[in-house]
């Protein structure tokens, strides 16, 4: 396919003998730069994204100059093999990369961009196979879900909110809000005080520590990217402010975050997907691209 500005094509790539397809786009004109984006599309989705937005986002970055890869994954889309979960990507990201490179010779780096669990797939595939090909990591919601920081979420962004409305209290007291209501909320509540469980090393860590880990050891940039109306951006925040190993990740100099005011979980809001675009730009050509 060829637009005005930006050429796509089809890669057909294996990984361990599966027929696994890619999506490159590229500028139509080409620029100077070593630097290539691949976008890492968690599960259960594939290439095109959630009303087209991979697709979108790939084509703003080569119109802006940067190569772009997206893929299905095995298991997913057009792509062989069973389904298998975030955790275990590492293979399909570093061969993806692979492609990525071979495919266009000027390339020697690679951003890692990831939505969800696509994002968390990312780090975790540096904290599994240190790649000094990857020179930055752009990170849209990172997944990090628990039962202790779902229900810190719940309480304080849900439970909390509600228990300030003067309508839940006039529904209590006229017997509209049930027991059972009254229950989960106990629930959350005991899970989010719960003590969490110390790792005994880095085989027994959690994914979540383990892709605290790959954040801090990550030497390039990061760009983290949080919608202001997703529960899963709450969720990360409300990890991240409670794990020491997080709040180190977090506090290194190269980390940007820009939050999303009102944008949802996939930016369904062309808006939100055009400051996602620009966000994405501005900061490769001023971290990654240099």
């Amino acid at each position: 396919m060829s637009t005005e500005s930006v050429v796509e094509e089809a890669v057909p790539f294996a990984v361990h003998g599966e027929a696994v397809l890619g999506l490159l786009s590229v500028p139509a004109t080409p620029a100077p730069g070593h630097t290539g984006v691949l976008i890492v599309v968690g599960g259960p989705q594939y290439r095109v994204g959630s009303h087209r937005q991979f697709v979108l986002w790939a084509r703003a970055l080569a119109t802006a100059g940067v190569p772009t890869l997206r893929f299905d994954v095995r298991g997913m889309g057009d792509s062989t093999a069973a389904q298998r979960p975030f955790t275990e990507l590492g293979d399909d990201i570093g061969a993806a990369i692979d492609v990525l490179l071979a495919r266009q010779p000027e390339l020697s780096r690679v951003v890692l961009c990831g939505l969800c669990d696509g994002a968390s797939a990312a780090l975790l595939y540096l904290q599994q196979h240190p790649d000094p090909r990857v020179a930055g990591l752009m990170l849209l919601n990172p997944w990090v879900r628990s039962d202790d920081s779902m229900s810190r979420t719940i309480v304080k962004h849900y439970y909390l909110q509600r228990l300030l409305d003067r309508g839940f209290w006039a529904k209590l007291l006229r017997g509209q809000v049930a027991r059972s209501a009254l229950a989960e909320l106990a629930r959350h509540a005991r899970a989010m005080f719960a003590p969490r469980p110390a790792a005994a090393g880095a085989v027994s860590a959690s994914y979540q520590q383990r892709m605290a880990a790959a954040f801090v050891a990550m030497n390039g940039p990061v760009l983290l990217l949080l919608s202001g109306d997703d529960y899963t951006a709450k969720e990360f925040i409300e990890h991240a402010r409670a794990d020491a190993g997080w709040t180190a990740a977090l506090a290194r100099p190269r980390v940007r975050r820009v939050d999303l005011p009102g944008a949802d979980h996939t930016l369904s809001d062309s808006r939100h997907r055009l400051q996602l675009e620009a966000a994405s730009i501005e900061w490769l050509r001023a971290e990654a691209l240099a």
